[in-house]
């Protein structure tokens, strides 16, 4: 991965971008598109694009979601300790124990969840998992008075972990989940940018929001955007770790390259045309099978308008939901050349139909 781009992941990934809250986010990824786009701009709520090869056809979206998973400041007892929301799968065991910044205002508050010592703690039969609601948080206040010249209700919280390279191409980071996305279709843009070798289509790079809670931003922006034909970008699950059943799961392993869903929102056509174009590049491919629904943003694009022919492409990754993702950045530096691949592919005024 060439500097640059790293810096960007890097900056990406380190931005706060909690559910709901993704405009800091949004800012690092819009001042990095814009020199590769013809026109950039963001919605009501902040749902951001970038067009290249405007009036081209077809319109091809390229999309990710921008949000990560967090916690909400919804109460305040009278000691000042902070009682917390989820915004999206936040898992309340992993949550103990973590540095947190509260998000106000006047800037990020440093603040604990607490833990309490297994000293002090009664063990009658089974061992109970804590609930999010048994969670609190400490940002060293007094009193409520006290918390509440600092916080308030409604504050989103995000963990304290940074980006960092664990060995070779494997990085850990809090919320790959899904800066991987929004980077990969920013890399995409810059990829046709600097080489478009006849691109027909228009291309719109979308970061959008409220994936975590309802795959609220990708409604949105697909009914605006009335797109042709869609590439959606999102985490999978890895299972190449203990305890993880592949025969429940599927065999999906870091370092082996993207994963492509087949299946569901999962066009025939536009999932041919990506195997055959990971051929062409000499990708390879890992594949999932999808039952029902895929819990991505392919879910709500693809009904929009009456059908907009969609796929999934993902990223391996260990841990999710987790302080610790884990994911290979050369599966990552693949996804972008794919979807670039894609959209050179595709003739002026193509459309993806399943043959009857």
């Amino acid at each position: 991965m060439r500097d640059a781009s790293l810096s960007f992941l890097r900056t990406l990934l380190n931005t706060p971008s909690p559910v709901g809250h993704e405009a800091r986010g949004q800012r690092v990824w819009l001042d990095y598109v814009k020199p590769y786009a013809d026109e950039t701009w963001s919605d009501h709520y902040g749902n951001c694009v970038a067009v290249l090869n405007k009036g081209g056809s077809p319109r091809i979206m390229l999309a990710a979601h921008a949000d990560e998973i967090a916690l909400v400041v919804s109460y305040i007892d009278e000691d000042g300790y902070l009682y917390v929301r989820r915004l999206g799968g936040v898992d309340a065991v992993v949550s103990r124990a973590q540095r947190v910044h509260v998000h106000t205002a006047d800037g990020p508050v440093l603040g604990v969840i607490g833990n309490v010592a297994p000293h002090l703690t009664k063990s009658d039969g089974e061992k109970k998992y804590p609930r999010v609601d048994d969670l609190f948080v400490d940002i060293g206040a007094g009193s409520k008075k006290e918390a509440m010249k600092i916080v308030r209700i409604g504050n989103p919280i995000t963990l304290v972990d940074q980006f960092e390279v664990l060995r070779g191409d494997l990085a850990v980071a809090r919320a790959f989940d899904n800066r991987i996305g929004t980077f990969a279709v920013a890399e995409a843009l810059r990829l046709l940018s600097e080489n478009g070798r006849g691109l027909k289509a228009e291309v719109c790079a979308v970061s959008n929001i409220m994936e975590e809670i309802g795959l609220l931003g990708a409604r949105q922006i697909a009914y605006s955007l009335k797109p042709d034909v869609a590439l959606v970008v999102d985490v999978t699950h890895a299972t190449d770790y203990p305890t993880v059943s592949k025969v429940l799961h599927g065999d999906i392993r870091v370092g082996r390259g993207p994963t492509l869903t087949h299946g569901g929102a999962n066009h025939l056509e536009v999932v041919k045309r990506i195997e055959s174009v990971a051929a062409d590049l000499g990708i390879d491919l890992q594949h999932e099978a999808q039952s029902s629904t895929s819990g991505t943003d392919t879910d709500v694009i693809f009904w929009t308008r009456g059908g907009i022919p969609s796929a999934l492409i993902s990223l391996p990754n260990r841990y999710m939901h987790s302080p610790v993702e884990l994911v290979s950045l050369s599966d990552l530096g693949q996804i972008p050349a794919l979807m670039a691949g894609f959209a050179r592919s595709v003739k002026k005024g193509e459309q993806f139909k399943v043959k009857i």
